[in-house]
């Protein structure tokens, strides 16, 4: 994802929207909290560290980072690999393109759902403030 970000806001066109104002839009790096508690605490943030990118941390992976974690650009490093163990998957008979779509459709249903309760813990504390 981060080299297609490279792709898209570099060379000649990103340079003439630049000219015209254009800033750059970050990649967002969401939900990167360690969930196998065989892994280590900070193995995500740690991988997905560069320049222009956003990452959302909840307060235990903060507070693991800030104590233990490694501070380098990682996210560009071993790219390679990445794609290699990537075709890996499809030559085995995984049909990642399948993956990818389950993944993103429980994680938008995710952030929906997380939406609707914020959505609706907003209306009841209205609800209990007007009523003072």
């Amino acid at each position: 994802a981060y080299q297609l970000f490279q792709q898209t806001f570099s060379g000649d066109r990103w340079e003439a929207l630049a000219a015209r104002g254009a800033v750059v839009q970050r990649p967002l790096w969401a939900s990167t909290s360690t969930k196998n508690p065989a892994y280590p605490d900070t193995m995500y943030v740690d991988n997905l560290i560069g320049p222009d990118t956003v990452n959302t941390l909840p307060d235990t992976t903060i507070e693991a980072f800030a104590d233990h974690g490694t501070l380098a650009r990682t996210v560009d490093v071993g790219v390679d690999e990445a794609y290699a163990a990537w075709e890996g998957l499809t030559n085995v008979g995984v049909d990642v393109a399948d993956v990818a779509d389950t993944l993103e459709r429980e994680g938008i249903s995710s952030f929906q759902k997380s939406f609707l309760e914020l959505l609706e813990a907003l209306e009841a504390k209205g609800v209990e403030l007007r009523a003072r």
